[in-house]
Formats: structure tokens, sequence, C-alpha cells
């Protein structure tokens, strides 16, 4: 690894980017690697998830609450972040509801995405990681993640395209977040379990039908001695995450003996790879004392 080496994560809200994939780049900046979290919203509508932050001065400060928390957590995995801008557009309750007028999930793809486009231009990753074209999980804001990620990974490099967004830069491989999986939580159900712990996972598990893998995972990511970092990011994120609820069930020794990894799937390639991986900048070449890499 050199200094030269650049990794950018795009993520919806605050938080997201503690939950996913939050070890892996703590790991890399440790190594030297420039990580920079990109935001898109602000995270203002989000619900209070932890019954020890339920307070109405919590609710009526929501998005300067959650920048504050994003702030620390970014302290604690040591990487750069910036947001986008945009306005959370909220979790609807069904299908039917209509999302609020302005936000980011109703955004035209150009409007949204040229900011991040510049951003591309400016940080100049030779990564990106992002969300499936399901968003990981169907919330608006994650669906248009995906789409603005897509669009920034093709069109950065163009220079006919986001004129006035700053020089052309290509970045040369995107990733999708594939922690979620069945394979995961079977094999930390089954560790929890063997060892007379309750799991939470039987449930998730049982209904797993109804949320099939879609992408294949290609690159695992050792991270394990990092995951102690990232439970300090997550917990960071007071409003989202209860110290005492899912996220910290299977014990992290456990963890970092049964799945050390996080995990992900090459969705795009300009270099050639060899597959499996365990490095998301494998078969990258950066010129000593550059940090180049080429547009096309």
């Amino acid at each position: 690894m050199t200094n030269a080496l650049r990794l950018m994560a795009v993520h919806a809200h605050p938080d997201d980017e503690s939950s996913k994939g939050a070890a892996t780049m703590a790991r890399y900046a440790a190594e030297g690697v420039e990580v920079l979290v990109v935001t898109c919203t602000g995270g203002e509508r989000g619900s209070i998830l932890n019954p020890k932050m339920d307070r109405p001065d919590i609710l009526e400060n929501m998005g300067e609450v959650r920048r504050l928390e994003m702030e620390r957590a970014r302290e604690i995995l040591g990487v750069d972040q910036r947001f986008l801008g945009f306005v959370d557009s909220g979790l609807p309750e069904d299908e039917n509801e209509p999302l609020p007028e302005g936000c980011f999930a109703l955004q035209p793809l150009e409007v949204a995405s040229a900011p991040l486009v510049a951003a591309v231009r400016e940080f100049r990753p030779h990564v990106i990681l992002t969300y499936d074209d399901d968003g990981g999980y169907p919330h608006p804001d994650h669906i248009k993640t995906n789409r603005v990620s897509v669009e920034a990974f093709d069109a950065a490099g163009d220079p006919d395209r986001y004129p006035g967004t700053g020089e052309p830069w290509q970045p040369l491989k995107m990733y999708f977040h594939s922690g979620f999986t069945k394979a995961r939580f079977e094999t930390l159900h089954e560790a929890m379990t063997s060892r007379g712990l309750g799991s939470p996972y039987a449930d998730w598990i049982a209904r797993w039908e109804d949320r099939p893998q879609k992408w294949e995972v290609t690159t695992r990511i050792p991270c394990g001695d990092y995951f102690e970092t990232r439970d300090r990011a997550l917990m960071a994120h007071a409003t989202q995450v209860d110290p005492d609820g899912f996220w910290f069930a299977c014990p992290r020794e456990i963890q970092q003996e049964v799945w050390p990894t996080e995990d992900y799937h090459l969705a795009r390639s300009l270099v050639d790879v060899t597959l499996p991986e365990d490095d998301l900048f494998a078969g990258i070449q950066v010129p000593a004392g550059t940090g180049a890499a080429p547009c096309s």
C-alpha cells in the first residue's frame, strides 16, 4: 500500500458508513490509503432507533445531531468525510406514501449526480464502494445512492459530461457491499448456539427466502482486527444504534474467529482481476509518486 491509493465510499445517510464497510475503511486508512466517505443526505428524517436518545430535544435537532455523530464516527475510523447536501427522503411506511417534495430520492439523476461527479474529479478515487441496485434494502435514498454512484463512475472520466465539475478522472473499480448474506448469518448463528449463547439471527435466516442474495461475493477483505474500531464508530451514531441491540448481539471475538472479513461484489472493473480477491486495489498499478490513474 502507498498513500497514492484512494478509496471513496458513497453512502446515503450518516451511520451507513459505520454499518457497511467500516472495518475495511479503517484498515485501509491505517495502512496509508486516503479514504473519503461521501454522505448524500444529512439524515434529517431518520427515526430515533435508540430508546435512550428518544427525547424531544434530539428529535427537534435531528439534522445537527446526526452531523455531530458523523464527525465523531469519522474521527474514529480515521477517514475524511463530506456531505453532498441533499435532504433525507425518509422511509415511507407503505409503498403508496408519497416522498417529501425536494428530497434526495426525487432529484433528477443529473442533478443528484453532479456533486458526486465533482467529488470524484476532486478526490480522484481508484476504487468506489456503494450499494447494489436494490440499495442493499429498499430505502429510496439507498436506491438513489446506487444510481448516482454508477452515474458518477461512468461519467467522471468523460470530459464531455458534467462540464464545470472539474478535470476528468476515471475510477478503476466499483464494488457493491455484500455483507448481509445468509451464509454469514448462518455461520454466526451456528457459532453462537454451539457455545450455548442465544442467537438473534434465527428469524432473519428463516425469512431469507424473501430476500434472496442477488450478487455473488467476489471479494473478502480481512479486517477482523478493526471490528472494535467499527463498533466504536457505529456507537458514535447514538440516535440510530442501540448499544444493547441487534448490532452487538454476537460477541466480537466470535465474529473475528468465524467471519473476520467484510465482503463485496466487484460490479465494475477497468483493470484485469483474478477472482476471488482479498484486496480492493488488486490489479491497480499506481506509478510511484504520481497517484495518477488513466482517464478513458
